[in-house]
């Protein structure tokens, strides 16, 4: 039996397998179609509208364009001026000049929309203020990127140590493996609440106790009370619990790879590092895109963990959505950052896809 093909083209048999394909993909579709597309579209159509939750069927949104992004993405830089004294001088104390606070500047200004302080700034003797219309969504996004990026890279390094780690033979490696799982295994509440405990900033704290004990530290140190130590709480909160799974799925890729590439390399002289970098990582390379798109949306989209620590006192992108929702009952502000953060997550999905070089089979 012959099978005609054209020149440069699939076979007439490569061409009925894809249309049976298809074919059987289609219910799959259908149910994509059905609990996500449509929600995903009902979110974008209320993103532009004012509709409020639970406000009854006789009341309506409108349609209100682009109002809620403007709201959640306006932002400016301006320069603080310095305060005067009762003569219109500059006040300067111990030589530095005395600005006047940021909030208060703010709220002087004759604009159309309300602008809050994000945070300020001096550079070239001058002080600035980032300020805008959605201060704590603005905050939210930088505090969930700089989440993201720390616990993600952090899970990476560890979870690739352990993977190799446990990839070699030694006498209790599955009991290792067994107990790798276990912060994984607890669920984000209950691993959120354990660590706010040993983080309390008292005596109670464990943490505090014993750093405190061997002498490294004086007084407690309030880890979710300091501004500066709360998005590093929650990245190590974070890297506890979801190290594993990198880990995991990293030696699953590892498994794909053959011994004889290393045993090969070895009778070449190449050393543990060369056979890493010449083997281990380009053919984990893969595997290492899905671990990294699946950790990122993950931790873009963080809910439960900023929600049981902080509450209302430190939103992540995802907690301000919920509170715009629940709280405010604004439903046009929660779907529009709902959007927005959808966006991020497939713009850093496309990224990783391109910057790690995966491509489809056949290419």
């Amino acid at each position: 039996m012959t099978v005609k093909t054209k020149p440069g083209g699939p076979s007439a048999l490569a061409r009925s397998e894809e249309r049976t394909a298809l074919w059987l993909l289609i219910p799959s579709f259908l149910i994509i179609a059905i609990v996500a597309a449509y929600p995903l579209a009902r979110v974008v159509m209320s993103s532009f509208t004012n509709e409020r939750f639970a406000a009854g069927a006789e009341i309506r949104g409108e349609f209100v364009g682009l109002q809620n992004y403007r709201q959640l993405l306006s932002m400016m830089v301006l320069e603080v001026p310095q305060r005067l004294d009762a003569d219109g001088q500059p006040v300067v104390e111990n030589g530095q000049p005395v600005y006047e606070n940021a909030r208060l500047f703010l709220r002087r200004l004759d604009t159309e929309l309300r602008y809050d302080a994000v945070r300020t700034y001096d550079a070239f003797g001058t002080r600035y203020v980032l300020a805008a219309t959605s201060a704590d969504f603005i905050r939210a996004v930088w505090d969930t990127l700089a989440f993201t990026v720390a616990s993600v890279a952090l899970e990476t390094i560890l979870g690739m140590i352990i993977a190799l780690t446990l990839a070699t033979k030694f006498i209790g490696r599955g009991i290792m493996r067994a107990a790798m799982l276990v912060p994984w295994a607890i669920i984000t509440v209950v691993s959120a609440r354990i660590w706010e405990w040993m983080l309390q900033s008292t005596r109670a704290g464990f943490f505090n106790t014993f750093l405190t004990d061997i002498g490294l530290l004086d007084a407690p140190v309030a880890f979710f009370q300091t501004a500066s130590l709360q998005v590093p709480a929650m990245v190590m909160i974070d890297v506890w619990k979801t190290t594993p799974f990198m880990a995991l799925l990293l030696m699953a890729g590892l498994a794909t790879i053959p011994t004889e590439l290393y045993e090969a390399a070895e009778v070449d002289g190449a050393g543990p590092v060369r056979r890493f970098f010449s083997i281990t990582l380009p053919l984990l390379t893969p595997t290492l895109a899905v671990a990294l798109i699946f950790r990122t949306l993950d931790a873009l989209r963080v809910f439960d963990l900023f929600q049981v620590v902080y509450g209302e006192a430190r939103y992540s992108m995802a907690s301000y959505a919920y509170y715009q929702l629940i709280a405010s009952r604004n439903v046009g502000m929660s779907s529009a950052a709902s959007v927005i953060i959808f966006v991020m997550i497939f713009v850093f999905a496309i990224l990783y896809i391109r910057a790690l070089g995966v491509e489809r089979d056949g290419d």
